[in-house]
């Protein structure tokens, strides 16, 4: 009977489609797969069909492709869109391999990395170039089916995983058990002597108690070391098959030339194993968790307002930017947006890590998946729900599992070359011992150590596992790190330059002193009115003086670093500091100078406005250092840290306000740009710069420091430009962004040392013949279980 070329599915005789292709005559079982053979033929991808292993026969899955149901899962910016989505019809680590291939052959796809595990793929591609259902249909014409995204089904996948390990480990656990009890027999009559019919009973029973184990309970490792080897590799699994298999196979032997047998070693190393195995699951399980429910606070419908005043259920991911939502007491807020009517209290802590409730009164803001404990509040939506702050954290932390920590690097390289290196020492093993005692037994039996000794399965998870579950920690006190290597920067960092205004400061100035040189009334207006599009804080405390808030100005523009120019009214508003003035030529009498001084000695900012190139009046704005500042400045400082204050204020001001804090150095009256080359220089000397800023100012900043740290409510540039995220807006969360970075490579580090010298004690051990297999099979799973055990300790 004929098989299908490409899915290896039988053909009734008769029903075949037969194609000629290059002069050869091809069977396909039907039309999808003769149409799929052609596309990879033709797009010289034949090699799939010699690579693939464990391919289960039968056609590809029927299935359409919707892709308005995947555009919640969209995100990035145009020309660079990114989507994680879930393949089904993947049948083994080929088709990994061919999807991959496939869809790179398209230059407008950028990148893509599949999970084989979990079969969800992370795609990036070029949307100007390349339409989301064009990049779904490609997938599609080669027979798998892509299907929306979701964690959940990745923490469905561990949890099957932990499953069945537990159901082959409880098994091979049973067997095991019986088995021992034979052994034990066998063993005892070895020394004193047992009945030769009793003996061959015993060892066939061992011999089938032991199959179960080895065929069942060993599968996983069966499966990964075929598949490895098709692939011309050589994997951990295939170390632990072939000292159980060795083990196994022996003792076959010996059953017919009536010596000693050895089933039980066979056994219990696969027993041990999927014990240590379970472990590491259950710990990946237990440390995404956190992530999950993050995931699940994402709220799944709003009730929206329309023009009559009705409100109505619609999902939340279809809401759009500028809609009112209602949101009644007791139920989840569903997007980002600003307070229009009502108030309640509100539950941050999901975002902030902090229990106290939050008073949201109009023009206040609020997030999707924070909680209104009581009242009733309409909300005008600011961003969509794939937009939203949780949606930003959410990336954060899955970027921050998949970004490795430069010392991870070390455990990668390791275990390149650990795995030919242990075979071939196992091989060499065996012949000296060999040679040595002229014994098959106690050979094998060394090396078989070897193998399962000799396992990097320890040092594989030393770095990943702690990173997860620090940045995990790290999340639940509403610090968002984007990634391992940020943490390992975080953790060696020596130098702490951080802004003033919302940063050190309140970030919510008033105006406290008031000199109008002209009018005072035409003063104020016209200040407010310049200052109405700004946006900076010294701009929200100017507003304060006035009723009218909505009228805009003619003209506006921003002049960085000292101030803003407007037309208000046909006039000319110059509003800012000192620098601002004197290089538009106002001129400024000693009288006005003295005047500033003394308001910066008091920590008061100096803001100058000119009116038609007059100075037209002075304001004096204070903004209060934040209560916990001089405590966090001190536990920094504690900590061995330097910290340098970088501010566009003036040097008095900025000196009021660094004595104040405790902080070590200042440099005022900067400009964005020469705030990042005071880093810059920091680094050129060897500095590992930490940089705290919540403004668009900041956003140089943040991206030249080694690691930048958006403070509070950050702006989107300086989230964006940001490897940290604090959600609260005290500043205790810098110094347990330290505290947590330092534990966490703290933890690596003694992972991977256990990890070096569990192995670098063991193998000679076991090459000097002073390790049992059932030793060494215990002994590694002990040392996955401590890896395992210590990174789980940075959850406290």
């Amino acid at each position: 009977m004929a098989r299908c070329k490409h899915c290896l599915s039988e053909i009734k005789k008769g029903s075949e489609i037969v194609q000629e292709i290059e002069g050869k005559e091809l069977y396909f079982c039907c039309s999808s797969c003769a149409a799929i053979y052609r596309i990879l033929h033709n797009e010289g991808l034949d090699e799939f069909y010699e690579r693939r292993t464990g391919w289960s026969p039968g056609p590809p899955q029927e299935g359409t492709v919707e892709p308005e149901l995947f555009y919640p899962y969209i995100k990035g910016p145009e020309g660079s869109k990114e989507i994680d989505i879930t393949i089904s019809g993947i049948r083994c680590a080929s088709c990994i391999w061919l999807i991959e291939h496939f869809l790179k052959k398209d230059p407008s796809v950028l990148d893509i990395r599949i999970n084989y595990a979990t079969h969800r793929a992370r795609i990036k591609w070029d949307d100007r170039r390349l339409s989301l259902e064009a990049l779904l249909n490609r997938i599609r014409s080669i027979g798998y089916t892509p299907r929306p995204g979701l964690y959940s089904e990745y923490q469905e996948e561990l949890e099957k995983q932990k499953r069945d390990l537990l159901i082959r480990f409880g098994t091979s656990c049973f067997f095991s058990m019986q088995l021992m009890l034979y052994s034990v027999a066998l063993y005892a009559g070895y020394f004193q002597g047992i009945e030769p019919l009793y003996k061959r009973a015993f060892q066939f029973i061992a011999w089938a108690l032991a199959t179960p184990v080895l065929f069942y309970g060993g599968a996983p490792f069966i499966k990964n070391s075929l598949s490895g080897l098709k692939q011309k590799s050589i994997n951990m699994d295939f170390l632990i098959l072939l000292g159980s298999g060795s083990a196994y196979l022996y003792s076959i032997a010996m059953l017919f030339t009536g010596r000693e047998v050895f089933f039980d070693t066979s056994s219990m190393i696969i027993t041990l194993i999927l014990l240590g195995r379970f472990l590491e699951a259950s710990a990946r399980k237990k440390a995404g968790e956190s992530l999950q429910r993050l995931i699940e606070l994402r709220p799944n419908n709003a009730r929206v307002i329309d023009e009559q005043g009705s409100a109505t259920l619609i999902p939340a991911e279809t809401v759009t930017t500028g809609k009112r939502v209602l949101i009644h007491a007791g139920e989840k807020i569903p997007l980002d947006g600003v307070v229009l009517e009502g108030q309640a209290e509100v539950d941050e802590s999901m975002l902030t890590g902090e229990s106290r409730p939050v008073k949201k009164k109009p023009e206040d803001e609020v997030f999707a998946g924070t909680l209104n404990l009581n009242g009733r509040l309409v909300v005008k939506v600011s961003k969509p729900l794939k937009e939203s702050l949780l949606s930003q954290i959410i990336d954060a932390v899955e970027e921050a599992q998949s970004r490795k920590a430069p010392v991870q690097g070390i455990a990668d390289r390791v275990v390149g070359w650990f795995v030919p290196a242990v075979l071939t020492l196992s091989i060499l093993t065996f012949f000296y011992w060999f040679m040595k005692t002229h014994t098959p037994e106690r050979a094998i039996m060394n090396a078989i150590s070897i193998l399962v000794v000799a396992c990097p399965c320890a040092l594989g998870i030393a770095t990943p596992l702690a990173i997860l579950i620090g940045s995990l920690r790290a999340s639940s006190k509403g610090i968002l790190i984007k990634g391992g290597d940020i943490l390992e920067q975080a953790a060696r960092a020596d130098t702490l330059f951080i802004d003033k205004t919302g940063t050190l400061t309140e970030g919510r100035p008033s105006v406290t002193d008031i000199r109008a040189l002209t009018d005072r009334e035409s003063l104020i207006k016209l200040s407010c009115v310049a200052e109405r599009p700004s946006g900076h804080s010294i701009g929200e405390a100017i507003l304060k003086l006035c009723k009218d808030r909505t009228t805009e100005p003619e003209e506006f523009s921003v002049i960085t670093g000292r101030g803003i120019s407007a037309v208000v009214e046909g006039k000319e508003v110059l509003i800012g500091n000192r620098a601002l003035m004197e290089a538009n030529g106002i001129p400024l009498d000693g009288e006005i100078l003295h005047y500033e001084r003394r308001l910066s000695s008091q920590g008061k900012t100096v803001v100058y406005v000119a009116i038609q190139g007059e100075l037209s009046g002075i304001f004096g704005v204070v903004d209060y250092l934040k209560p916990d500042a001089r405590a966090t400045i001190r536990s920094i400082k504690d900590r061995g840290i330097e910290t340098v204050m970088l501010t566009g204020d003036s040097s008095d001001v900025a000196a009021y306000i660094a004595k104040e804090a405790e902080i070590d150095r200042v440099f005022a009256e900067l400009n964005p740009l020469e705030k990042a080359e005071k880093i810059k220089e920091a680094k050129s000397r060897g500095k590992t710069t930490l940089m705290a800023g919540d403004g668009i100012n900041d956003a140089p900043s943040l991206t030249e420091a080694d690691v930048g740290v958006a403070v509070g409510r950050a702006t989107d540039v300086a989230l964006e430009s940001a490897d940290v995220l604090l959600m609260k807006k005290e500043l205790k969360a810098l110094s347990e962004l330290v505290d947590i970075s330092r534990s966490t490579l703290k933890i690596i580090k003694q992972n991977l040392f256990w990890a070096f010298s569990y192995n670098l004690i063991a193998i000679p051990l076991a090459v000097s013949g002073m390790l049992h297999p059932i030793v060494s099979a215990a002994s590694m799973a002990i040392s996955s279980l401590v890896v395992v055990s210590n990174s789980l300790r940075l959850l406290r």
